[in-house]
């Protein structure tokens, strides 16, 4: 670098637009069951925003979690690798995961995604300690 010159920060993250990604989501949800609609958005390692809805089921246990979609939306797009997540109910607040789609975003964001938590940002692997992930089954 030359003297004089300086690098330029790198400019923080846009977590609110990746909230109004989820919110705008979280607005095409299925949930005639339970009239919970969440929605749920994350930057990709390429720079592209994918999102997923909940999409309800008559027989319950059937049902998809707004990351399902997300993840689908990722892989259908390309794939790559998860960096920011963040998931939200009807009124915009932020929702933690559940463990299976906790495991769903390690699988494709790894132990430092970074998720838009309901105490501020923290690393996937804080929130799913020791996890199982497809090193499991090779080094095995």
């Amino acid at each position: 670098m030359t003297p004089g010159h300086h690098q330029a920060a790198e400019a923080p993250f846009d977590w609110e637009a990746l909230r109004k990604y989820a919110r705008d989501a979280m607005s095409r949800a299925y949930a005639p069951y339970s009239g919970f609609p969440v929605g749920a958005a994350a930057r990709v390692d390429d720079g592209r925003t994918v999102s997923g809805c909940n999409v309800e089921n008559a027989a319950y246990g059937v049902a998809l979690c707004a990351e399902c979609g997300l993840v689908s939306d990722l892989v259908a797009g390309g794939g790559g690798r998860l960096t920011h997540f963040t998931c939200c109910d009807r009124a915009g607040n932020i929702l933690m995961p559940c463990g299976r789609c906790r495991q769903l975003l390690w699988e494709h964001g790894g132990p430092a995604l970074l998720v838009d938590a309901t105490d501020g940002v923290r690393p996937l692997a804080e929130l799913l300690p020791d996890a199982f992930g497809p090193t499991d089954l090779t080094e095995r």
